[in-house]
């Protein structure tokens, strides 16, 4: 099932089930009138909305239909009662630590690196990314994420999988030049993370069908920057922490509430042949290769478009497609 949220004037938009093509859409006010009023009675909510998912895929011109405009969408949950990313991927940690001369912990293979992002005001797909200033070092960055219903404090990873709901694709947006000095005060990331996007629809796992095993998503998360090829690494490939691990890791202590996003972190696998997924990681590469990095971090105008196909080459969750502007703050 795709489930999408179309923009109606309102903080959290309409709810409304995408057809499998991508192409047609159908609100459900008498089912649930948003994504989050849907996933906070799941149980109950899941079945009916399946069934009118069935009845679209057979049928686009049900009534009350309408065609599918990934620009009218907001993100899947325009705001969230948590955001918290993963730093699943260590082979990209150790890199990063690697070109500036820095050894990383050992425990960072076992213990899962975790913040908690901003999740009052979500980007919409094709939303601009609004940046105050090109001096910040703004970067993308191509991660999954996974949303839950009512998880437990204290769950095991086991127990963890059984609450993943929805899948989307995320762009992380980084202000790469403000890190060092926000982490220097030991208190972790605020200005140097704005407002993430996400993909124009979320999806129930058995979406992706073999793809999908219950913790990895089996398929590259292609990155166009400017149009051109960026990277495509496969996320089921070097993710150290899967995603029931990293669903457990953020409730060893404390519960979290349906509507939950926990994100994979920048994609990245060991063999750089298929690119990268920010740009930090393309320069720590040239880093260690050259003594210095070449390509420069994100300027106004410059777009960004991740994405995710089938096996027979069909989008899945529709594409983030994002342009960077300035952003002049009122006086």
């Amino acid at each position: 099932m795709k489930l999408a949220t179309l923009k109606n004037g309102q903080r959290d938009g309409q709810l409304v089930i995408v057809n499998k093509a991508l192409t047609h859409a159908v609100p459900v006010p008498d089912i649930a009138p948003t994504l989050q009023a849907a996933l906070d009675n799941w149980a109950t909510t899941e079945p009916k909305l399946q069934e009118v998912y069935a009845a679209l895929n057979s049928n686009h011109e049900l009534p009350g239909s309408l065609p599918f405009d990934c620009h009218q969408c907001m993100a899947p949950l325009p705001r969230s009662y948590q955001w918290a990313d993963g730093s699943a991927y260590v082979n990209h940690v150790e890199l990063v630590r690697r070109a500036r001369g820095a050894e990383m912990p050992e425990h960072f293979w076992t213990d899962p690196l975790m913040y908690q992002g901003g999740s009052d005001q979500l980007l919409g797909p094709c939303d601009d990314v609004p940046i105050g200033s090109e001096d910040w070092g703004i970067d993308f960055e191509s991660e999954i994420t996974v949303i839950t219903d009512d998880v437990p404090m204290g769950i095991s990873p086991e127990g963890a999988e059984k609450h993943i709901r929805l899948l989307m694709l995320v762009n992380d947006v980084s202000l790469r030049n403000l890190i060092p000095a926000e982490l220097g005060k030991g208190f972790g990331f605020f200005h140097s993370k704005p407002a993430s996007a996400f993909s124009p629809v979320a999806v129930t796992p058995d979406e992706l069908g073999t793809a999908w095993d219950g913790k990895k998503v089996h398929l590259p998360l292609i990155t166009h920057y400017n149009k051109a090829l960026f990277g495509k690494p496969n996320a089921g490939v070097d993710m150290t922490f899967d995603f029931p691990t990293l669903v457990a890791h953020a409730a060893k202590t404390r519960s979290l509430t349906a509507g939950t996003i926990i994100g994979s972190g920048t994609v990245s696998n060991v063999d750089r042949s298929a690119g990268s997924s920010c740009l930090a990681e393309k320069r720590m590469l040239e880093i260690i290769e050259n003594g210095k990095p070449i390509t420069p971090f994100m300027q106004f105008g410059d777009k960004i478009h991740i994405e995710m196909l089938s096996d027979a080459g069909k989008s899945i969750f529709g594409a983030i497609d994002q342009q960077i502007v300035e952003y002049t703050p009122p006086k």
